[in-house]
C-alpha cells in the first residue's frame, strides 16, 4: 500500500509517522542560490530572539511556579505542626483540669471526715462529762486560759519593763539631742547702759546752761541721767524700759559725737535713734524667725518680737530665750511625730507678752492677747497660754512648749541671779505684808510671784479681808520694784475649839 493510500496502515511504525506534525519550512534563499536579502536575514534574526524569549520566559514560569509550590508546601507543613501544638497542649490542659478536680474532690472529702472526727470527738465529750457542746468548749477554753495565765503575766511584765528600759532612753536621746539643737555659741547680754566720754567738758555740756541740755535729754527720751558715775569719764543711763535706755544711749553716743549740744538737736538725735531702735527691732524679728523656719509671719508681730531683744530676764537675754525655746520644741516634736511647726511657733512667742509689760496682766496673759489680735492659730494660742501651766494642756504641743522652756531656761549658765538678791526680794516682799495691823504670817512663794497673808481671824473679819488684799497690792506697786505681777492673796481661817471632860 503507498503512502496516498485511504486507509492508514496497521504498522506501528508507519501510524508514528503520520502522527508527526508536519513543519513549516521558510526558505530564505532562492531557488537559484542567491544569497539572501538584508530583510530576509533581519526576520530570520527576530525569530530567533523571539524564540530564546519564549524559552526564557517559559523557564521562568516553571521557576516562579515551583518556588510557589515550595512554599505552598512549606505552609501547610508548619500549619500541621501547629496543629499538632495545639492538640498537645489541649490534651495537657484537660489532663490538669482533671487533676485539679481530683484534688478538690479529695480534699472536700477530707474536710468532711475532719469534721465527722471533731463533731464525734466533742459527742463523746459531752457524754463523758455530762455537758453540753457549748459548756465543753467554755471548759477546753478556760483551762487553756488557766494553764496560759501564768505565761502571758510573764510576757506582759517583760514587755512592760523592756519598754520602759527603752522609753527612759529615748526620752533622755529626744532631749539631748533638743539641747543640742537649741544651743547657743554666745552668752546673754546684760542690762547695763554707759556710754563713755572723753573728758569732763564733754560732761559739762551735756548739763547745759543751768541743767537745760540734760533736762530736755530726759525729757526726751524718759531715762535718768547718772553724771556721777563711780567709774571716771562715763555717764550712766536709768530706766526700767529697756528700748528707752538703748534709746538714750544711741542719741547721747550721736551727742557726743557731734558736740553740739542743744535741747533742739537733741530732740532731732533722740527721734533718730528712736527710729534707728525700731529698725534694729524689725530685723532682729525676722532674721529670728528667719533661724527657727518660720515666714509668712506679719510684719507687726515681727516688730514686736524683736522688742524682746531689750528684755531680760535674771541676766537672759528673751529674744535668745525664744529662739532657743523654738529650736528644743521643734526638735522633741520631729522625735516624737507632732507638729512642729506649732511647736517651733509657740515656742519662739511663749514670752511675746513681756513686751507689753507696762499694761496689767501677766505676760502669758497678755501674750495671749497680742496673739488673738495678730490671728495666729488656736494650736499656738494654747502653746502661750499654757506654758506656765496656767491652764491644763490641751495638746501635745503645749506639753512640749513648756518643756523646751524650762530646758532653755535650767541650762546651766542660762539665767543668773545673786542668792542675797533673791532673799532680800522675797524679804522685801514679806515686809511689805506683814507691815498692816492684823497679818499674822506672810509667805512670798513661787520666786516672789505671789504673796500669801494669813490674818487673826480675831482682828479681821471678811470686810476687812477683802480691804487688806488691795492695800497690799497698793503698798507693793508704790514702794518695790519686781518683774512681772505679784498675786496677793489673803486667807482668813476662824476656828472654835472646845474640850469635853
Amino acid at each position: 500500500m503507498g503512502i496516498f493510500d485511504s486507509k492508514p496502515s496497521q504498522n506501528p511504525t508507519s501510524r508514528a509517522i503520520h502522527k508527526q506534525p508536519k513543519k513549516i519550512v521558510v526558505s530564505v534563499g532562492n531557488d537559484k542560490g542567491y544569497p539572501a536579502s538584508p530583510a530576509v536575514k533581519d526576520a530570520r534574526e527576530i525569530i530567533q530572539d523571539a524564540r530564546d524569549e519564549a524559552f526564557r520566559i517559559k523557564k521562568a514560569a516553571e521557576e516562579e511556579t515551583r518556588k510557589i509550590r515550595q512554599e505552598i508546601l512549606d505552609l501547610e507543613n508548619r500549619v500541621a505542626q501547629k496543629e499538632t501544638s495545639l492538640e498537645s497542649k489541649l490534651s495537657q490542659i484537660t489532663k490538669l483540669e482533671r487533676q485539679v478536680e481530683s484534688g478538690r474532690k479529695t480534699l472536700e472529702k477530707r474536710e468532711q471526715e475532719i469534721t465527722k472526727t471533731r463533731s464525734e470527738l466533742v459527742d463523746k465529750l459531752s457524754k463523758v462529762s455530762s455537758l453540753t457542746r457549748e459548756e465543753a468548749r467554755k471548759l477546753i477554753l478556760s483551762n487553756l486560759e488557766e494553764e496560759l495565765k501564768g505565761e502571758v503575766a510573764k510576757r506582759i511584765k517583760e514587755a512592760e519593763e523592756k519598754i520602759k528600759a527603752e522609753a527612759s532612753e529615748k526620752a533622755k536621746e529626744i532631749l539631748v539631742n533638743s539641747m543640742m539643737a537649741g544651743s547657743t555659741d554666745w552668752a546673754a547680754e546684760y542690762t547695763v547702759s554707759t556710754v563713755k566720754l572723753e573728758s569732763d567738758e564733754i560732761k559739762g555740756r551735756i548739763i547745759g546752761k543751768e541743767g537745760r541740755n540734760i533736762r530736755a535729754f530726759e525729757l526726751a527720751t524718759g531715762v535718768d541721767v547718772e553724771l556721777e558715775s563711780d567709774v571716771a569719764g562715763e555717764v550712766r543711763l536709768s530706766s526700767f524700759d529697756p528700748i528707752r535706755r538703748e534709746i538714750a544711749r544711741m542719741a547721747l553716743e550721736w551727742l557726743v559725737k557731734d558736740a553740739r549740744i542743744q535741747p533742739s538737736r537733741i530732740e532731732q538725735l533722740v527721734e533718730k535713734a528712736r527710729s534707728q531702735v525700731g529698725k534694729d527691732m524689725s530685723d532682729a524679728g525676722r532674721k529670728a524667725a528667719s533661724e527657727v523656719g518660720l515666714y509668712n509671719i506679719s510684719q507687726q508681730a515681727l516688730d514686736t518680737l524683736g522688742r524682746l531683744k531689750f528684755r531680760y530676764s535674771y541676766g537672759q537675754n528673751q529674744l535668745i530665750a525664744s529662739i532657743e525655746t523654738a529650736r528644743i520644741a521643734k526638735k522633741i516634736a520631729e522625735e516624737i511625730g507632732a507638729d512642729y511647726q506649732v511647736t517651733t511657733m509657740g515656742g519662739l512667742y511663749h514670752d511675746i507678752g513681756k513686751t507689753e509689760m507696762e499694761k496689767e496682766g501677766t505676760h502669758v496673759q497678755l501674750g495671749v492677747e497680742l496673739a488673738k489680735k495678730w490671728n495666729f492659730p488656736q494650736e499656738v494660742i494654747d502653746c502661750i497660754a499654757q506654758h506656765h501651766e496656767d491652764e491644763p494642756f490641751s495638746r501635745v504641743e503645749s506639753i512640749i512648749v513648756h518643756i523646751a522652756d524650762s530646758v532653755s531656761g535650767a541650762r546651766p549658765g542660762a539665767r543668773h541671779e545673786a542668792v542675797e538678791d533673791y532673799i532680800r526680794r522675797l524679804t522685801d516682799i514679806e515686809k511689805v505684808a506683814t507691815s498692816f495691823k492684823g497679818v499674822d504670817k506672810a509667805y512670798a512663794i513661787q520666786a516672789g510671784r505671789e504673796i500669801r497673808v494669813i490674818v487673826e481671824p480675831q482682828t479681821v473679819d471678811d470686810e476687812a479681808t477683802v480691804k487688806l488684799s488691795h492695800e497690799i497690792k497698793q503698798k507693793l506697786e508704790d514702794e518695790l520694784t519686781y518683774p512681772g505681777q505679784i498675786t496677793v492673796t489673803v486667807i482668813r481661817e476662824f476656828r472654835a475649839v472646845d474640850i469635853a471632860k
